[in-house]
C-alpha cells in the first residue's frame, strides 16, 4: 500500500522557469511541477499545497517557524513531508526544522540548482528522490533530511558548498547519510540522537561574525551598537582569535551577552587547545560557547532558538554541547 506523502512548497528556484530569451530565472505564475504529478503515483499517494513562495534569500527565521508550524498541523494526517525550498538558505530551514519538530515520521527538504526547464534540471528528479526517500520505511527516526543529488543527508551536517553545481549539497564533516540509486533508498548510517526545543516566537537577533588575519576591535564594536541579543564568531583553525579582540570580548561576556564561537574552516570542531591570549583555551576560560561542530549559519539558528528557552549563560552552553 502506497504511503501518504505532502509536499509543501515554499519557492526557489525549483519553483522557476528560465527566460529563453533573456536567460533570467524567475518565479512563474503556477508552480511548473505542479502539472507533472503522474511521476509521483508510482511510490506514493501524493497531495500538494504552497506555504509561501520566496526565493531563499527572502526567507527569514519567522518563515521558518511558520514552515514549522504547518508541518506540525499536518503531520498527523501524512506519513512524510517533503518541502521544496531555494537552495541558498535551504540547509539553514532544514537544521532550524530538525530543532523544533519532534517526529518519528521523515521530513525531507529538496531544491533544485536548475529550474525545471533548464537544460540538465534536477528539479523533478530531486522531488522525485525526495518523495521516494520519504515513502521509505528506513528514512523513520532520523530527523529531518535533505535530498539532493542521489544523496540524503542530515540537517546538522549538510551544506551548500558550490554556487552552481547540481553535487552542492555535501556533509564535509561525516559523508551522506544514505544513497538514492534506481531501485533502492539505502542508509550505510544513522544519527545517535536528537534534541528538540518548544519554540512560539523566533525574534531574538543574533548576528554572524567571521574573522580574519589583521581583524581589530572596530567590527565588533559597531555590532554592538546594534544592540544584539547573541554574536556567534567563525574564529580561525580550532577556535583561535586575534588578541585584540580580548578585552572587547571580556566586556561583551561579563555583560551576559553570549557569544558563540564555530571555526570558519568547514571540517572539525573548536577545542580549547592554545593558551596564548586570544587562542581557544584563553577563549574558554573568559566564558565563550564552544559550538560542537556547527557552521556559522547554524549555530546562529541554534543560538536564536537557545535564547528562546533561557538567556542563561550556564543552560546556553549545555543546551550547544548538546549532539545537535
Amino acid at each position: 500500500m502506497k504511503k501518504k506523502i505532502l509536499i509543501i512548497h515554499t519557492g526557489g528556484t525549483i519553483s522557476m522557469v528560465e527566460n529563453k530569451s533573456t536567460g533570467e530565472v524567475t518565479t512563474a505564475t503556477k508552480h511548473p511541477l505542479s502539472e507533472l504529478t503522474y511521476y509521483f503515483n508510482p511510490y506514493a499517494d501524493v497531495e500538494e499545497m504552497i506555504e509561501f513562495s520566496l526565493p531563499s534569500p527572502h526567507i527569514e527565521p519567522k518563515h521558518m517557524l511558520q514552515l514549522a508550524t504547518r508541518i506540525k498541523k499536518e503531520l498527523p494526517s501524512y506519513e512524510g513531508i517533503v518541502v521544496t525550498h531555494g537552495t541558498d538558505t535551504l540547509e539553514e530551514t532544514a537544521y532550524f526544522l530538525d530543532l523544533i519538530i519532534k517526529t518519528d515520521k521523515p521530513i525531507i527538504l529538496t531544491g533544485a540548482m536548475r529550474s525545471s526547464n533548464e537544460i540538465g534540471s534536477d528539479a523533478l528528479y530531486n522531488l522525485i528522490s525526495s518523495i521516494r526517500v520519504a515513502s521509505d520505511d528506513n528514512a523513520t527516526k532520523k530527523g529531518v533530511l535533505v535530498v539532493m543529488n542521489d544523496e540524503v543527508h542530515t540537517a546538522r551536517n549538510v551544506t551548500k558548498t558550490s554556487t552552481s553545481n547540481i553535487a552542492t549539497f555535501q556533509s564535509p564533516q561525516f559523508g551522506p547519510l544514505g544513497i538514492v540509486t534506481k531501485d533502492s533508498i539505502i542508509f550505510h548510517h544513522t544519527i545517535t540522537s536528537r534534541y528538540c526545543y518548544n519554540v512560539d516566537a523566533i525574534d531574538k537577533r543574533v548576528f554572524l561574525l567571521k574573522a580574519y588575519a589583521g581583524m581589530d576591535s572596530g567590527l565588533l564594536e559597531a555590532v554592538l551598537k546594534a544592540q544584539p541579543d547573541g554574536l556567534v564568531i567563525e574564529g580561525l583553525g580550532q577556535g583561535n582569535l586575534p588578541k585584540e579582540l580580548v578585552p572587547s570580548l571580556k566586556r561583551i561576556i561579563n555583560s551576559q551577552l553570549p557569544i558563540v564561537l564555530v571555526s570558519r574552516c568547514f571540517q572539525g570542531i573548536v577545542q580549547p587547545t592554545y593558551g596564548y591570549e586570544g587562542g581557544g583555551r584563553n577563549l574558554k576560560e573568559l566564558g565563550i560557547i564552544f559550538s560542537n561542530g556547527l557552521t556559522g549559519p547554524k549555530a546562529r539558528i541554534k543560538l536564536q532558538i537557545a535564547l528562546a528557552q533561557t538567556k542563561d549563560l550556564t543552560m546556553l552552553k549545555e543546551i550547544f554541547e548538546q549532539e545537535n
